[in-house]
């Protein structure tokens, strides 16, 4: 008689299937979770824009023993420093003891975010009403923006050559800017308009004013009140604009989401959501074996371009630069390294669950997702991690109890997206996809599992320590 099969422990053995984290984490995991997004939720509230987050990371950095890096400086195995580059992307390494010969440790993740830039020449009046005018960054759905609270955030550099770092909105008793939208009762012929072009970017205005100043009989009253408020809180003219990075981003402040508080929701979860374990598992590193990097980029929102994006030469030349204080070519460390790019993918939406294919999603609470590629239809634009490089970081999560799954960013052809993981394989280095599934990707509120935040910095902090 032969023996009985347990179907069910051969399905188990057999399927793949990954599972809900609450039902294969511990309570005390769950609570660890938690208790780690409290952290996160701060660094969004703090870190609005590029900037913000570089000035975030520097002092968190310096707070855990990082100093500056000095180009040409050989470094000891266990010293911790950071690279500034030009107050927008920043550069975090601990020294390991193997040779650089045999390669660096890199999480690379972006912390621009899709908002509003003002045009150079941005302030004008129009009927009692001054308003700025705008040019919208990243991929956005521009009806979203219109009739929310905004802040506006950045930096303007005077005419003698001195800076001034500008913040309005973001305090409860701060006046907030908008975009107005059109009332439904007048709205017939913008109805007609396709959902893409309801709002058009010359339309995504926002207003800052509306009172003249006092007892002034000139034209365009509104404005000179409003350059006047300007010029005494912060000491600029109208032509400081034109040397100025000012983003307008939503003025709401980051929470949690549904009544059993699994959820948070913000603004700048793409990709702060990543950017923000990849920096707290650099901190989890003492003496490594291999040296370890974790790059916080700017301009991945807009093709990665610029000198503070990653389709410059600014994170060659630093690995090149410590490869060649070892005397070790830049390019065998780096044909020799592996990064995890650390970047969203879309969480499956029930509600829009026809663009996404179910068995290649990625799901909320099933941990952090893997995507062996991106790229448009054809795969186009993506690098597509090789298989073997996608067995070890499998094997390195399991290993390390990471609870972790698969996706793709869309059916095959309505998917399609871009990272910067192809601008690290440019450089003849191992990498692949790594990050957290979010909804509403891209709105000025978008949502994401505190679990799958944790265990992004779980997966960061194994793959920096084993």
């Amino acid at each position: 008689m032969s023996d009985t099969i347990d179907y069910s422990a051969l399905k188990e053995e057999l399927f793949y299937n990954p599972q809900h984290a609450c039902k294969v984490l511990s309570a005390d995991d769950v609570a660890a979770a938690d208790a780690y997004c409290e952290g996160y939720k701060k660094f969004l509230d703090a870190a609005k824009t590029e900037r913000e987050a570089v000035n975030e990371a520097v002092a968190a950095a310096q707070a855990n023993g990082f100093v500056p890096y000095e180009f040409g400086k050989k470094y000891a195995p266990g010293s911790k420093v950071y690279y500034n580059n030009r107050g927008k992307s920043i550069i975090l390494a601990v020294i390991g003891t193997e040779s650089l010969a045999k390669g660096v440790r890199i999480a690379a993740a972006h912390i621009d975010s899709p908002r509003l830039d003002l045009k150079p020449n941005p302030l004008y009046e129009d009927n009692d009403i001054a308003l700025l005018k705008t040019h919208y960054y990243g991929g956005i759905k521009k009806y979203q923006w219109t009739a929310m609270p905004l802040a506006l955030h950045g930096v303007i550099i005077r005419k003698d050559g001195t800076s001034v770092n500008v913040c309005i909105g973001e305090e409860d008793n701060e006046p907030k800017l908008v975009i107005s939208d059109l009332l439904p009762h007048l709205a017939q012929e913008q109805s007609k308009r396709t959902l893409s072009d309801g709002i058009r970017g010359e339309e995504l205005n926002i207003i800052i004013g509306s009172r003249p100043l006092a007892d002034c009989s000139e034209s365009e009253a509104v404005k000179l009140h409003i350059l006047k408020l300007l010029n005494e809180k912060y000491g600029v003219t109208e032509a400081d604009f034109l040397s100025a990075e000012l983003e307008a981003v939503p003025a709401f402040k980051a929470c949690d989401i549904g009544l059993d508080r699994g959820l948070i929701g913000s603004y700048g979860h793409d990709d702060r959501v990543c950017a923000y374990p990849a920096l707290t598992a650099v901190f989890t590193v003492e003496n490594p074996a291999y040296t370890v990097l974790s790059v916080l980029t700017d301009k991945e929102e807009t093709g990665s371009d610029g000198n503070t994006g990653l389709n410059s030469s600014y994170m060659a030349d630093f690995i090149t630069d410590l490869a060649e204080s070892q005397g070790v070519s830049g390019r065998l460390c780096m044909m020799n390294s592996q990064c995890l790019s650390a970047d969203v993918n879309a969480a499956f939406d029930p509600t829009f669950s026809d663009v996404l294919e179910r068995r290649n999603a990625a799901y909320l609470n099933k941990g952090i997702v893997i995507t062996k590629y991106t790229g448009a239809r054809g795969k186009s634009g993506t690098s597509d991690a090789s298989a073997e490089f996608m067995g070890s970081v499998r094997r390195l999560l399991d290993k390390h109890g990471v609870v972790w799954q698969i996706g793709e960013l869309g059916k095959v052809d309505l998917g399609g997206g871009g990272t910067v993981a192809k601008y690290v394989a440019a450089h003849n280095i191992d990498v692949i996809d790594a990050g957290v599934p979010v909804l509403s990707m891209h709105a000025p509120f978008e949502v994401v599992s505190k679990i799958d935040v944790y265990m992004a910095h779980r997966a960061f902090e194994v793959f920096f320590n084993d």
